[in-house]
């Protein structure tokens, strides 16, 4: 699927996206904000500080959700949208599987994550490899892949649980492996709830 892959990269990063006067980008049947990453990786590690210990982990639970949600809409926009039909599924030849090594090379060529599918086994698990993303260098302590981990859930639910907007949580994502803990790379891993 290497072909697939670089293909839709290019293709797509090809395209030009602008934000309007209100620095929202009105393409892919959704409504973007264009802002800086380090906007993100500030407010998150300042409410990760903020947070007594005891609330950490919910804190944490409460970021990967917001990128879940985010993900779970905005990815039904993506992956219905003008661009992505003209784009990715004239090279779908294995179904969902095939929309998500899509989905994964759209992060890739906008810059969410370098991001690819190592291990698909369909409707049951999924494991991400990453070599970038937004939290990569985050500053913080830890594992920090949250946006990651809930857009990786957010793209399963929608490939293989109820139809939009019905499969909502049917999968969770667990990041294992992060390069903002020193690791060489982030693994992300999808399954069953």
């Amino acid at each position: 699927m290497t072909v697939m892959r670089d293909t839709v990269v290019k293709s797509l990063a090809r395209v030009t996206v602008q934000a309007d006067e209100n620095g929202l980008i009105p393409e892919y049947e959704v409504l973007v904000n264009l802002l800086p990453v380090a906007l993100l990786n500030t407010f998150m590690e300042r409410i990760m500080a903020a947070a007594p210990p005891e609330r950490k982990a919910e804190v944490e639970a409460g970021l990967v959700r917001a990128a879940y949600e985010c993900g779970y809409h905005t990815g039904c926009g993506i992956i219905t949208s003008d661009i992505f039909n003209e784009v990715v599924l004239p090279m779908v030849t294995e179904g969902e599987k095939d929309i998500l090594r899509g989905a994964y090379a759209a992060f890739t060529a906008w810059g969410w994550a370098k991001s690819g599918i190592v291990q698909l086994k369909e409707a049951e698990k999924m494991v991400i490899r990453a070599f970038d993303y937004y939290e990569a260098d985050s500053g913080g302590d830890g594992l920090r892949g949250f946006m990651l981990r809930g857009l990786s859930q957010a793209f399963f639910d929608l490939a293989y649980a109820d139809p939009y907007p019905d499969g909502m949580d049917t999968f969770v994502c667990h990041q294992t492996k992060g390069i903002e803990a020193g690791d060489p790379y982030g693994e992300f891993i999808v399954v069953k709830k």
